[in-house]
């Protein structure tokens, strides 16, 4: 018998790794012994494996990635026999070899022979094993769902994203009813159906794809247990491929959130064409992904967010129930060592702008509701606005009552409007590096000492 160990680094997540929920079906059917870890264990490295995967998920998971890489490779004799998969094995996998050794496996596990065995081509295929999830202390908040896909791969070839790297072929549909049944049968009925799919609406078989999820039982309005039961296309889905024949077919199923990417402002047209087809048809709420940081600035990005609230406003008028929530998403390039950490700036973007947007969004806990005040209050009344706030100074931004009652901010105001031009751009070559220190502070004018002061 063979002793297989599986290990997910330490990172949070809500999904739980799915390529080794399947590499652990295949082992088991093979009647290997089987362990699932999630981070560092001093008694599972202690022990010798014939057999260690390691996930990878995100590129600016690096240093923890590469630190449990190294941890687990002394615990086989053959280095051979340690693989290495995943997105991040994916899109760094030279890089992953040079700093560990290991040569990483791309894409899927879809082709034979990549682990050894004649019928490893199968794995993508199998049932995941859900038995490892109770093996480990963490809570992945979607234990409770189907993960699958319906679809593979994306008929686009969008710069900033990783899917045509890992999943190149575009396959319009992939049955998950016996997968399903057999998920039910073994480890029991899940409430939710997690859909992992890149661009579903590119399908030809998309009528097919919802037909078969209804008769899985995910109609709207399905119960299971008293519960409502929910389906997520958790990528999103392409507005620009969007028709009402299609928004139509999605609100017969149980979606909850739907999610429609707003990636560009230059999509505005069709992007509120499919929201107000939601609204129309009901579907609520939705949680529409708002990329930031790559070609766009932030005008573009706080114009995005504000349509969404005028978006919403007319919706009220109309008495539809749909709202629409903004769910920001800041670009990390996919290579290179910006890919490692989440320090990237785009060329329209400073420091300053990026981390005053994440301060915005600490307080709002990372997403942006329906509401015209709360919106205007923590992103402002227009797009100066927006750009005094995160320009100001951290806590000022986070603890933004707390620094107004207290006149702070009028403070920080004042001192930035007494500027003359000159003084403005000498202190904007700090502010926007977000890097503040004593010895530059000192060297500056006494108004501008006394405005950087404040971001100490």
């Amino acid at each position: 018998m063979k002793k297989v160990l599986l290990i997910e680094p330490d990172y949070k997540n809500k999904y739980p790794p799915l390529g080794l929920m399947k590499i652990s079906q295949f082992h088991k059917s093979k009647g290997h012994e089987v362990v699932f870890y999630k981070g560092l264990s001093p008694e599972l490295r202690g022990q010798q494996w014939n057999r260690i995967y390691i996930a990878t998920l995100f590129t600016f998971y690096w240093n923890k990635t590469i630190q449990t890489i190294r941890y687990y490779k002394k615990s086989i004799d053959n280095p051979k026999h340690l693989y290495i998969g995943g997105v991040m094995a994916t899109l760094a996998a030279d890089e992953i070899e040079k700093e560990t050794g290991i040569k990483p496996i791309s894409g899927l596990l879809d082709k034979p022979g990549l682990l050894g065995y004649k019928d490893d081509f199968t794995i993508d295929t199998l049932v995941p094993d859900y038995s490892i999830l109770s093996e480990i202390s963490y809570k992945y908040p979607t234990a409770n769902s189907y993960i699958a896909y319906m679809t593979r791969g994306c008929c686009r070839n969008c710069a900033f994203c990783a899917v045509p790297k890992i999943e190149p072929v575009y396959k319009k549909h992939l049955s998950i009813k016996k997968q399903l049944l057999k998920i039910d049968k073994k480890y029991g009925t899940k409430k939710d159906l997690l859909l992992l799919d890149n661009n579903v609406l590119a399908s030809e078989a998309f009528s097919e794809i919802i037909s078969e999820i209804l008769e899985l039982g995910f109609e709207k309005g399905a119960k299971l247990d008293g519960r409502n039961r929910l389906v997520d296309f958790n990528q999103g889905i392409d507005a620009r491929l969007l028709t009402h024949e299609k928004m139509s077919l999605l609100s017969k199923i149980a979606i909850k959130p739907l999610r429609i990417a707003f990636d560009n402002i230059k999509d505005e047209k069709v992007y509120k064409q499919g929201v107000r087809w939601a609204g129309e048809f009901g579907i609520h709420p939705l949680s529409n992904y708002i990329l930031f940081n790559f070609k766009d600035t932030p005008e573009d990005f706080y114009r995005r967010l504000q349509i969404n609230i005028e978006l919403n406003e007319e919706f009220e008028k109309k008495g539809y129930k749909s709202r629409i929530w903004s769910f920001p998403m800041k670009f990390v390039p996919l290579s290179g060592s910006c890919s490692k950490n989440r320090k990237y700036v785009g060329n329209h973007w400073t420091r300053k702008d990026l981390r005053g947007i994440q301060c915005v969004l600490l307080a709002t806990h990372g997403v942006v509701g329906p509401k015209r005040a709360f919106f205007e209050k923590a992103f402002g009344r227009n797009y100066e606005e927006f750009k005094e706030i995160i320009l100001m100074p951290e806590d000022y931004i986070i603890h933004r009552q707390v620094h107004e009652v207290n006149g702070s901010t009028q403070k920080w105001r004042a001192g930035f409007n007494a500027l003359s031009a000159t003084e403005k751009k000498d202190a904007m070559s700090v502010i926007e590096t977000n890097s503040f220190c004593f010895r530059d502070i000192e060297a500056k004018t006494s108004k501008i000492k006394t405005l950087l002061k404040m971001y100490l």
